[in-house]
């Protein structure tokens, strides 16, 4: 019998990088976020297959590119056409292989990978075999919730600044255990064979029986990072897909969306199992392949940690060279299911590619990539908890995404050179960025959903373990059209006392411009009376929108004795000791004033009135 099941996994990742071409021809990558602006058909009916091509309201942009649109000779491997290879594909692929703790070979070479399948027009793929780009990482894993996500309290508790062997910007450093990274290799990505086409079409166009070739995607830069078997759980396996996909996007390598593919996931998952005797045993390794999505990643994991001691106990197979099996998931029946033996290396027949050259790489071209790699996620969620006195939780939402981060410290440096105090600004910056940013960013993400339906279009599969939902466009406070310098100036106003924060979010409200209604055009929010010209200086827009607070003691008092004569009954509660009676007078006051008074001032003179 079976006493204990250890799990034991190690993981291949590809990336599609977000190069405006693919790696061996000057045809546009589907990775790239503009291809999609200049290729794709929004609202586009497809006459072949019957549907309306659909959006990807995430992006705000189309969501569908007509098959075979993104080729050429190189790409089709047509006689004479000769691959040249991407510069930019190798660079970002060195700073995410930084990024992780690798080293950069400083040669490395291109290889072919022969095998047949239709989805690859040369008969053989691009990639690297024995000298890969960038080899020998470490991670650290930080600590993990008991919900499965990186526990960022524990992560502020026990952390310091990344402390890896490569400097500052790779993500080591204190937290969970160390990931090895073994190699992280360029290759090309293959095309996708249609089984179904769109509108769910069995078997090609009308149900013919064929099978389609979409060659699209044939040739885009794709990076394969593959780790050492160190991860003992499926929550692990998920908490690094999650971190190494926000260290894509930071670094802009890959959109990361997973809907379109450029992160997949491929875990290779065996088990030790303690029999009651003391022996051990070692499954077979099964490799699930292609999996798009995180849920779809855990879900796998777990069942083949429940199935593989079934598997041993009724086939009595153990792990030996040669048993290793590729399996697919189906997100049906929440299972595993044999594809084929996996294949060894020499089936592939590996040999250099004798029409590229390898890549050398000086010492010089590595510092110039390595000083291109910014601080990473988790340093910047650390420093923020220790320079601005953030919670766990404030730090983690601004430093998930790149440009909303990006932007936070674009606001403390313009509230700081305005004369407010470093660490303060971080504070208030953070509680703008949170509060006032993100509800109205995630308004306008709403009106932009809605006015990306329409009718009769096929619904996406969802990527519902992403923080925004199924297909929910991104919530960017840093797309509201207000700039950094322009709620600086609105926190300079606020601590000046200048601004009540009523007056403050109101102004903010003026500086972001009008909102998209759910038909897709601007509305002027109502009681704004209109938008500013953009850049519009904060303090020229609030003193003539009439928010700057007025502090002349005679309009306080008026406004205070009004508030006084109005309010008896809550006046008489204060003088019998109910503190709590005092909001409402003050209240009234504020609005009396109309937003051109400051709370607190209020506050203090309606005390001092009353105890009289």
């Amino acid at each position: 019998m079976i006493r204990a099941v250890q799990l034991i996994v190690g993981m291949e990742v590809h990336v599609e990088l977000a190069t405006r071409s693919k790696m061996f021809s000057r045809v546009a990558s589907p990775a790239h976020p503009e291809t999609y602006s200049r290729h794709g058909v929004p609202g586009h009916q497809d006459s072949r297959h019957g549907v309306p091509g659909h959006q990807d309201s995430r992006h705000g942009v189309p969501g569908h590119i007509e098959p075979n649109t993104l080729i050429d000779p190189v790409v089709l491997a047509l006689p004479g056409a000769l691959p040249v290879m991407n510069l930019a594909a190798v660079e970002l692929s060195m700073m995410v292989g930084l990024a992780l703790g690798c080293s950069v070979a400083p040669y490395s070479k291109w290889d072919r990978k022969s095998y047949f399948y239709a989805d690859l027009p040369k008969n053989y793929q691009i990639s690297q075999y024995d000298l890969p780009l960038c080899f020998d990482g470490r991670v650290s894993l930080p600590p993990i919730g008991t919900d499965g996500r990186i526990d960022f309290e524990a992560l502020a508790r026990g952390a310091d600044a990344a402390t890896g062997p490569r400097g500052p910007q790779s993500e080591t450093g204190r937290g969970g255990r160390d990931i090895g990274i073994i190699r992280a290799h360029l290759e090309e990505d293959a095309g996708k064979l249609l089984h179904e086409m769109p509108g769910g079409s069995a078997g090609g166009r009308a149900g013919d029986g064929c099978s389609y070739a979409d060659y699209n995607r044939a040739g885009t830069p794709l990076l394969e990072i593959v780790t050492q078997p160190d991860f003992r759980s499926a929550e692990e396996c998920v908490v690094f897909a999650q971190m190494l996909r926000n260290i894509c996007r930071f670094l802009g390598a890959s959109e990361g969306v997973m809907q379109r593919g450029h992160m997949r996931f491929e875990p290779n998952i065996n088990c030790i199992l303690t029999l009651d005797d003391g022996r051990t045993i070692r499954t077979p390794i099964v490799e699930v392949k292609n999996l798009n999505s995180f849920k779809s990643l855990k879900g796998a994991i777990e069942f083949e940690l429940r199935e593989q001691p079934l598997r041993w106990q009724r086939d009595g197979i153990e792990f030996a060279p040669g048993t290793k099996t590729t399996r697919g998931w189906d997100d049906v029946t929440l299972a595993t299911f044999v594809q084929r033996e996996k294949e060894e290396a020499h089936d592939y027949r590996y040999f250099p590619d004798p029409d590229l050259p390898p890549v050398v790489v000086s010492e010089e071209w590595r510092d110039r990539v390595a000083a291109r790699v910014p601080e990473l996620p988790l340093s910047r969620a650390r420093r923020f908890i220790a320079d601005y006195a953030l919670s766990p939780k404030e730090a983690a939402a601004l430093t998930e995404e790149r440009d909303d981060c990006l932007f936070y410290e674009a606001v403390i440096d313009a509230a700081a050179d305005r004369g407010v105090e470093r660490s303060r600004a971080g504070r208030i910056a953070a509680n703008f960025m949170l509060q006032n940013g993100l509800k109205r960013a995630n308004e306008r993400s709403r009106a932009i959903a809605l006015s990306a339906k329409q009718p009769g279009a096929a619904a996406e599969d969802s990527e519902a373990d992403s923080r925004h939902g199924p297909m929910d466009h991104q919530a960017l406070v840093s797309g509201l059209g207000i700039g950094p310098e322009q709620i600086g100036g609105i926190i300079a106003l606020r601590e000046a006392g200048k601004l009540s924060a009523a007056g403050a979010d109101e102004l903010f409200g003026i500086l972001c411009g009008p909102e998209p209604s759910a038909e897709g055009f601007a509305y002027e929010t109502p009681g704004r009376g209109g938008s500013e010209p953009a850049g519009a200086e904060p303090e020229a827009v609030a003193t003539r929108r009439g928010l700057i607070i007025i502090v002349d003691d005679a309009a306080l008092d008026a406004w205070c004795d009004a508030a006084i004569a109005a309010e008896p009954a809550s006046v008489a509660a204060f003088k019998e000791g109910k503190a709590a009676a005092l909001g409402r007078i003050v209240g009234t006051a504020m609005k009396l004033a109309a937003g051109k008074a400051d709370a607190k001032t209020v506050r203090e003179r309606l005390e001092r009135k009353l105890a009289g």
